[in-house]
This record gives C-alpha cells, sequence and structure tokens, in this order.
C-alpha cells in the first residue's frame, strides 16, 4: 500500500511540496541547527519503520525538521571553507542526471556532455593542449588519479611496473605543508606512505621555495628513493598563495620529475587579469586538478584531473574486462541503441566505475552565465580580498598577516593592553560563530592566530567584506574595553 502511495505523484509534484521550505532556506532565514538540535534529533531519531509512512509524509518530514537545520555553509556571509552552495543551476542540473542518467553509461547527451565540459574547463584555464581530462568525487580522488599516474610514470623509467607488481622502492614527493592533505593521504593509498612527503620550506609569501627545492632535491639523490613527483599549488586552501608555477615546472623538466598542479581551489583564479600571470608555468604540468564544487558553484562532489600521460594513466586505473560487460556491448557491430556501447571509458581512468553525470553540471553552470559570469565573479571575489586588507591596514586595530593573492585574505585582531592576541581572536572568531551572520574561518601564519575568510560562494557580495571587518572590530572592541 505504501508502495503505491510513494509512486502516486510524479517527481514535479513532490518537489513543489519541498518548494516552501527551499524558499524559506534561500533567504537564509532559519536558525542554526545547535538552537533546536535535541528537538530535531529525537523527532529523527527512529526506530527501523515496519511500516513506510508514503511520499507525502517523508516530504513534510523534510521540509520541518530537515531543510531548517542543515548548514550554514550556505549562507552568502559564509567564508570558512572553499566548499559552498551550489548555484540554483547546479541544483537543477544535479537533478536532471539523477532523474534521466543515472549512471556514466551509454551514448547519451548526458554522456557526451562530460567530454565538452571538459574540453571548456581546459580552454577556459587555458590548460596545455592533448591533455585528458576525467571528472571524479572532488580534490582528494582527483589528487589521487594525478599522482597515481606520477607513481606509474616515474617507476617505469626505472623498469618497473607498480600498477602490476606494487610499489618495490622507497619514493619521494616535493610539496609545502600548506599542500592539501589529500596529497599526503593519496601517498598512502598509493602504497607509497606519508612518509614519502617531502616538506619544501616556503618563502615569506607562503609560496614553495624553488631554491629549498633545488637544495632538497640535490640532497635526495644521496638516497635511493624513487622522486616520483613535486606537487606545486595554483591556490593553496590555506592563505591562496600561488607557487612559483614557471620555475618549478622548468626545476621538474630539469630533474625529469612529473610535475602535479593543485588547482582545486584556485585555478579559476587565472581568469583573473590581475592573477592571469600567476598562472604561466602552468604549460609544464604532467598533471592538473580543480574543483567545479568550489569556485564554479557545482554541488559537493565535481572534480576534475588532467593528465599529459594518459597511458600512465591508463595503466594504473584500468579495471579490466567485466564478462557481462563484454558480452551486453556491441564491438563489431553497428552501433543502434545508446546502451549498445559504454561511451568514452573514463571508469579506465580513474577509480570509479558508478558514477553521476557530473559533466552536465559542469556545462550547464558554464552555459547559463559562461566564461565572462564566471570571470566576473572570481575578479569580485578577488577584489573582496584585497578590500579587506585595505580596510585592514587602515584601521590601528587591525593587522595584515599575508597581502591576498586570490580571494583569501588572513589578518587579526591587536590591542595594545592585550598579551595574547591568539587567544583574543579565538573569542573573536567564536562570537562570529554564534552570531551567525559572517562566518569566517581561523587558520595559522607565522604563529599568529587570524581570521581567514575565503570568499567563494556565487551569492556572497560586495558588502560581505564590509561586514565581515565591522562586526571583527565590534566584537574586539567590546572584549578589550
Amino acid at each position: 500500500m505504501f508502495e503505491e502511495r510513494a509512486q502516486c505523484n510524479n517527481l514535479p509534484d513532490l518537489l513543489s511540496q519541498l518548494s516552501g521550505a527551499i524558499e524559506q532556506h534561500q533567504r537564509y532565514a532559519y536558525p542554526d541547527a545547535m538552537t533546536t538540535v535535541d528537538s530535531w534529533k529525537a523527532i529523527l531519531s527512529q526506530p527501523v519503520p515496519s511500516e513506510g509512512i508514503g511520499a507525502e509524509q517523508v516530504i513534510s518530514e523534510i521540509g520541518k525538521y530537515v531543510i531548517p537545520n542543515g548548514s550554514q555553509m550556505s549562507k552568502p556571509g559564509c567564508s570558512s571553507y572553499i566548499t559552498t552552495a551550489a548555484t540554483d543551476m547546479g541544483s537543477i542540473a544535479t537533478i536532471a542526471g539523477i532523474v534521466a542518467s543515472p549512471q556514466r553509461v551509454g551514448i547519451t547527451a548526458f554522456n557526451y556532455l562530460e567530454e565538452v565540459a571538459l574540453s571548456w574547463l581546459a580552454e577556459m584555464f587555458d590548460l596545455p593542449e592533448g591533455m585528458q581530462g576525467v571528472l571524479s568525487s572532488g580534490g582528494s580522488t582527483a589528487n589521487l588519479i594525478g599522482l597515481g599516474a606520477a607513481r606509474q610514470s616515474a617507476f617505469e623509467q626505472v623498469g618497473l611496473d607498480p600498477a602490476n607488481d606494487g610499489v618495490q622502492r622507497a619514493c619521494k614527493i616535493y610539496a609545502t605543508e600548506h599542500s592539501h592533505h589529500t596529497v599526503h593521504r593519496a601517498a598512502s593509498v598509493l602504497g607509497m606512505g606519508r612518509k614519502a612527503m617531502v616538506h619544501v620550506p616556503v618563502d615569506h609569501m607562503m609560496r614553495l621555495s624553488p631554491r629549498e627545492l633545488k637544495r632538497l632535491l640535490i640532497e635526495g639523490k644521496k638516497s635511493d628513493a624513487l622522486p616520483v613527483a613535486i606537487v606545486a599549488n595554483a591556490g593553496s586552501t590555506n592563505t591562496g598563495s600561488i607557487d612559483p608555477l614557471q620555475e618549478i615546472g622548468e626545476i621538474a623538466r630539469e630533474h625529469n620529475i612529473w610535475f602535479h598542479v593543485d588547482g582545486a581551489y584556485g585555478l579559476p583564479g587565472t581568469l583573473d587579469p590581475q592573477a592571469h600571470d600567476l598562472y604561466k608555468g602552468l604549460a609544464l604540468a604532467d598533471s592538473i586538478t580543480v574543483d567545479a564544487h568550489k569556485w564554479l558553484g557545482a554541488p559537493v562532489g565535481i572534480g576534475a584531473t588532467f593528465v599529459r600521460d594518459v597511458q600512465a594513466q591508463y595503466k594504473t586505473f584500468n579495471q579490466g574486462a567485466a564478462a557481462y560487460l563484454d558480452t551486453t556491448t556491441v564491438q563489431k557491430e553497428q552501433v543502434e541503441n545508446s546502451m549498445d556501447a559504454l561511451g568514452f571509458p573514463y571508469h579506465d581512468l580513474g577509480v570509479e566505475l558508478s558514477a553521476p553525470a557530473r559533466g552536465a553540471i559542469v556545462w550547464a553552470l558554464i552555459r547559463e552565465i559562461g566564461r565572462e559570469g564566471i570571470k566576473a565573479r572570481i575578479c569580485r571575489h578577488n577584489a573582496m580580498a584585497r578590500r579587506v586588507a585595505d580596510l585592514v591596514k587602515k584601521h590601528p586595530h587591525l593587522e595584515l598577516a599575508l597581502e591576498p593573492t586570490l580571494s583569501v585574505c588572513c589578518f587579526r585582531y591587536v590591542h595594545d593592553n592585550v598579551a595574547d592576541l591568539n587567544e583574543l581572536n579565538k573569542k573573536i572568531h567564536r562570537q562570529l560563530m554564534k552570531n551567525g551572520i559572517n562566518i569566517p574561518s581561523t587558520t595559522m601564519v607565522d604563529n599568529k592566530l587570524v581570521i581567514r575568510p575565503c570568499f567563494l560562494g556565487a551569492r556572497t557580495d560586495w558588502h560581505h567584506a564590509d561586514d565581515l571587518v565591522n562586526e571583527v572590530l565590534e566584537i574586539g572592541n567590546t572584549l578589550t574595553s
């Protein structure tokens, strides 16, 4: 009975029942989920139901108890993380894919848009020609794919095949401590181990030092460890710093080491004319990553990896033949049905076979506002970080920790009568979180705890920069008065 009831309405009708809750959520009028945590947990913490309640009642509960207690990350004033709320188009395209293309298989418009979206990203961000792209679940998997191909390439150069025979030598991956920890995890998952990471010192702008990299590479030759990759940040998640890509790429070529560029957050920054020249060295990269679910406004779960040596990538990640697929699909005959063939074998270039229609989402986001629309968003956010920096430098109770490169700005409140400024800024941040209007994160820069907004959301606008600075001053002045 309840299964039949669940099917009595079609999807548009069911979604329309949620429209009120969604509209309320997008006015950001709900209080933080913690204000009523005991109440909604008690309602949702039920035993497994023996009988279903039907679709309409489930929709009602989602609207009453789930959506109102969702994440603060959706707020335009939330600048804590580098993941943000999806744009409306991202949400709509996601629903379209869930309904019409539940799997990345077949000769369909959705799968074709995987190819189109990857080519658009490569063109938009001036990536080297000839790179093969693949979409995955995000930066974690994207870095794993790039470094997996790097491992295969490095071992093949010494006559070994790690994909078939495993890792048989100690390895080294060169990166700064500001590299995303997914790089460390990739080293672990790929069998090289976290101890393979060699941390290269940074300069005063938190960028990898080419001079120190050269020194470490020369020292590394004294050991038997195999140099697998040099990892550079095209916009670190911590401070937004961009490593000197051209110099690093030239060093990588000189030493014949794979050059991996992590642009999960910062790669779209190349569209900003004020930052564009910092990306010059991308032409030397062997692999590059970017996350659509960051600056492009896609729902969480969409990253891309572009690899120059697709054979090394294929040898690492191909899954081999599956009898039920090989016998079901057409091998030599003409394809007459969309299910006669699997389509382009993206499943052999990464870790996923089952995958949603991510390409259609990226295509829709770019198609909606175009390259110029995305560029305008990125320029606005970068300018907002510079706006915060300007306001900070003009106020006697504020101190800039680092000149912003992209949309991250690190600063703190200072006062002559306060000995422990780290503790003071921690209290300021805690109050910001309680107020729930402007919600940055914090980080450490030169042993100083600083307030760290990262302006990224499509709905985050100019006034949020001023609003945050004003609120920090208001809280700081209250705490020190």
